[in-house]
């Protein structure tokens, strides 16, 4: 009977868990992880400290005991102190101190990412908060409870940073919104674009400070924050959350296994790593960027769960190769939405690819609807063959589905030329005869 272990049991490794638990029949599958609970939506953190949602109970989507109902013997609160390829076997401490042996026959990493800490210094006073985990956010919650805490500092304006900081505000927080960059969610979308979020954070009293390094936090003399220090000048503040980005966790493999892209684990199309008994998924492997037509990493919690789900099947004896992804996301302040896929004009630029965009603004229905509002749409595409490489969506209305649809595209090559010709149904209800995808194609130089 095969065996396989997996290291961590959030996005990758529940989606491999239960693919091989699903599919395999008398497969062993025996997982370590050192949380109290699996599988946490950690993209609702915000919601419940900006009291959006009620609690935190639907943000957990499996459990140990779900688990261990299809077969699996699963270790929660333990931690993996190290791996011996040559003997394939995993050495693991529980939270009372037994040390736990187990051989493998096929390996998952699914360990994840962690925090970056910027190298200033008082990240370790108290007051200075990351947010990843299911107790992180728990923590973050309850200091903003407390009457003393009147002005946050959010560190890093990422999604979770806009994110945090829209929380933030909603519990009654004078917030500020330190970035390094010239705008918000770099990387995402171009700053054209960005300017509808920040219009939002603005009006929901977010002080935004761009283009602004944070270069040190003070603390007081019983060492809790009283102050961050930026190249423009010094805030008073008692809670600094640092959200400046994360780091894959690929320690355990003691550089034992090839790294790529972003120090995360490099794997093949099947989630191998440089050992092909040993697998990788989620934040802490590299993923193929239909994109570019190469290698990347894109710490997404949907390349997670497609990625562990490569993962198990090939652990299982069952060959299935990744269809590589777009990095598509999306994003919902004070109700103003944002939704992109691809690259960017700017990060193609970076990545030294020619491309054109085709901008459009228009209502999504038309006129004569009074229930209706504005679409901002940008389709980015590669110069010389035309191929569709990225598209951006903004909207108060949930144009979501659009997104999906220019996903799509990317990965199956379509060109800006064939995007007028796309069978898209007109109603007034939903849109107009020449709508805002249509017309992208059809404007496009």
């Amino acid at each position: 009977m095969a065996k396989t272990i997996i290291i961590g049991v959030n996005h990758a490794g529940t989606a491999a868990a239960n693919t091989l638990l699903g599919n395999y029949p008398g497969h062993e599958v025996v997982i370590f992880d050192p949380n109290e609970r699996t599988s946490y939506l950690g993209c609702g953190t915000a919601l419940y400290i900006g009291k959006q949602i009620a609690g935190t109970d639907g943000l957990f989507y499996s459990s140990k005991e779900a688990l261990e109902s299809q077969g699996a013997q699963v270790n929660m609160q333990t931690t993996v102190t190290g791996v011996d390829f040559d003997r394939r076997v995993v050495t693991a401490r529980t939270i009372e101190g037994r040390v736990i042996e187990e051989t493998y026959d096929t390996l998952i990493f699914a360990t994840g990412s962690s925090p970056i800490t910027p190298p200033i210094p008082g990240t370790d006073l108290d007051g200075v908060h990351f947010v990843k985990t299911y107790n992180d956010g728990q923590v973050i919650d309850r200091k903003l409870s407390d009457a003393r805490i009147k002005s946050v500092a959010v560190i890093g304006a990422g999604y979770i940073g806009v994110e945090m900081a829209e929380a933030a505000k909603r519990r009654g927080r004078n917030t500020m919104l330190v970035e390094v960059q010239g705008q918000s969610l770099t990387g995402y979308f171009d700053k054209d674009f960005t300017s509808g979020i920040d219009a939002a954070l603005r009006g929901g009293g977010v002080d935004l400070h761009y283009g602004e390094q944070l270069l040190e936090i003070k603390g007081d003399e019983e060492g809790r924050v009283r102050a961050i220090v930026t190249d423009k000048g010094e805030f008073n503040v008692e809670m600094v959350v640092l959200s400046v980005g994360f780091r894959p966790n690929t320690e355990l493999a003691n550089g034992l296994l090839e790294l790529g892209e972003g120090g995360a684990f490099k794997v093949n199309l099947n989630q191998q790593t440089s050992r092909p008994e040993v697998f990788a998924a989620g934040d802490c492997a590299t993923v193929y960027n239909n994109a570019t037509g190469a290698t990347d990493y894109i710490a997404l919690a949907t390349n997670a769960v497609r990625s562990g789900i490569v993962a198990g099947h090939n652990a299982g004896g069952t060959p299935l190769q990744s269809a590589g992804v777009q990095g598509s996301n999306g994003i919902c302040i004070w109700d103003y939405k944002m939704f992109s896929t691809g690259l960017t004009v700017e990060k193609a630029k970076e990545k030294g690819i020619d491309v054109g965009f085709s901008d459009v603004e228009d209502l999504q229905k038309p006129a004569f609807m009074a229930d209706n509002d504005t679409v901002k749409l940008r389709v980015v595409y590669d110069n010389e063959s035309r191929r569709i490489i990225g598209a951006q969506l903004a909207s108060h209305r949930d144009v979501s589905l659009g997104i999906h649809l220019f996903s799509l595209a990317i990965a199956k090559g379509v060109t800006i030329n064939e995007l007028p010709l796309v069978d898209i149904f007109f109603m007034p209800h939903f849109n107009q005869p020449f709508n805002y995808i249509t017309m992208a194609g059809l404007t496009a130089k």
